[in-house]
């Protein structure tokens, strides 16, 4: 496995505990999980445009939520939902992309509720992800949504609220699964891949602190994350993959701005960033700077982060779509603090306490989104035969490892692939008319 990331420890863990292989190696020149997995948000969702990836992330949590009782709740599996907010009144849109993506399943019921109906919904009262109900809830009355969530602007005119979401500790999720992996005899080498020859059985060059030597393997997979072209290259190969480096911050939330039992809430709304005439003329005068003053996208987040008794909060706003090289320098953007709390503001008025007063200690932080054009991973063979692959997930890293393990496992050991796979491999780009379904769509799923 080249990559010792979230993704390239599930795809070992799953060869040892679904096929019995305990005979392999992850290579990775950083110390676990402490690159892209690092910066994760730690956040999963079952809610995607598309039933293949709804699929795809189902069969995720369920693997989670396996490991959640397997582990005795170790990685701190918690589920508030995701509450996707809008000052649009029934938003037809959104409600038809929550029907594509589940499918019409019985088991994701989609519950409306309008005003004046009689109202069924039942709040994030509890964190516990064994008594979160399924499906979505779709509030359209202000009076419900300003019980539920009275710390929001009173603007908003709907909620579609995705019951099958929440967050989990990556880390922990990791660490669970590096200790079943050496259990059963796997290794982790700490050494950059240097070189291959490029058919099977593969002879690979490792260069680590001690000096160079050579590893033989009969299969291999790139889990590589940001560098996941990088091995492609490596095999002549190249891939349908850019990368574009996404930001958020956390802090100590000591205005207690933020409920602790919200849910992980994402304002869908487009806004302007309402600048003085000072700071306007100041950001004006940076061409950078510049665009923050031009209408921006939506999608800020905001979650509560640790214990329920904590006080961090998270926000997030992953309105870049620059492709960047992830051998240069990080372009993390300095402006990006007051930013993001300034729009956060506006659906969250009381974290307007802190523009220009960032609480120190405050972290600013950044991760690359290896993405393919149509937002869908690449899991399966590579064109070269014994080569696999498991990457592209951009930003849904963290929640689809565990899929992503088990279904590149199956494709590496010729085991059973579940019926949403082969969409998820190179192959549906051979798919013409699935190729022009995803084009035809209106979101992408970029949270």
């Amino acid at each position: 496995m080249v990559g010792a990331g979230i993704v390239g420890i599930a795809c070992a863990y799953y060869l040892v505990k679904q096929h019995g292989i305990g005979n392999v190696v992850l290579i990775d020149p950083r110390d676990p999980m402490s690159l892209t997995s690092a910066q994760s948000g730690e956040n999963y969702r079952n809610w995607w445009p598309h039933p293949v990836m709804t699929a795809y992330t189902d069969h995720s949590i369920d693997l989670m939520e396996a490991i959640a009782r397997e582990s005795g709740e170790r990685i701190n599996m918690t589920r508030r939902g995701y509450a996707l907010v809008t000052r649009r009144p029934l938003p037809v849109d959104l409600i038809e992309d929550l029907h594509r993506g589940y499918g019409g399943s019985a088991d994701q019921p989609i519950r409306v509720h309008e005003a004046g109906s009689t109202c069924s919904y039942s709040p994030p009262v509890s964190a516990q992800w064994d008594q979160a109900p399924q499906g979505v809830d779709v509030l359209c009355d202000q009076a419900v949504i300003q019980a539920a969530f009275p710390s929001w602007a009173k603007d908003i005119r709907t909620v579609l609220h995705i019951r099958r979401a929440g967050s989990i500790s990556g880390q922990q999720l990791g660490q669970y699964m590096l200790e079943a992996i050496r259990a059963a005899g796997g290794r982790l080498i700490r050494g950059k891949l240097a070189a291959i020859e490029k058919t099977a059985p593969f002879a690979l060059g490792v260069e680590t602190a001690d000096g160079r030597f050579t590893l033989r393997a009969n299969r291999l997979v790139n889990a590589a994350g940001p560098f996941f072209t990088d091995i492609a290259a490596m095999l002549d190969e190249t891939l349908p993959v850019s990368c574009v480096f996404q930001q958020k911050i956390s802090f100590e939330d000591r205005e207690r701005a933020i409920p602790r039992n919200m849910p992980f809430t994402i304002d869908l709304d487009g806004q302007s960033i309402a600048w003085s005439d000072e700071e306007r003329e100041i950001l004006s005068e940076d061409a950078e700077a510049a665009k923050l003053l031009e209408p921006m996208p939506g999608g800020i987040h905001c979650r509560p982060d640790g214990a329920e008794d904590g006080a961090w909060i998270k926000l997030g706003w992953a309105y870049n779509e620059r492709p960047s090289d992830p051998h240069d320098e990080d372009p993390v953007d300095p402006q990006f603090p007051d930013s993001v709390i300034r729009a956060a503001s506006r659906l969250h008025p009381g974290l307007a306490a802190y523009v220009g007063r960032l609480p120190r200690g405050a972290h600013h932080y950044g991760g690359y989104y290896a993405m393919t054009a149509e937002n869908w991973p690449l899991i399966g063979p590579m064109r070269t035969p014994g080569a696999f692959m498991a990457g592209a997930l951009s930003g849904f890293g963290t929640m689809a490892a565990c899929s992503t393990g088990s279904i590149c496992a199956a494709w590496v050991a010729d085991g059973d692939l579940p019926a949403y796979a082969r969409p998820l491999s190179l192959s549906r780009y051979e798919d013409a008319a699935l190729m022009s379904e995803l084009s035809a769509l209106s979101s992408r799923g970029v949270l």
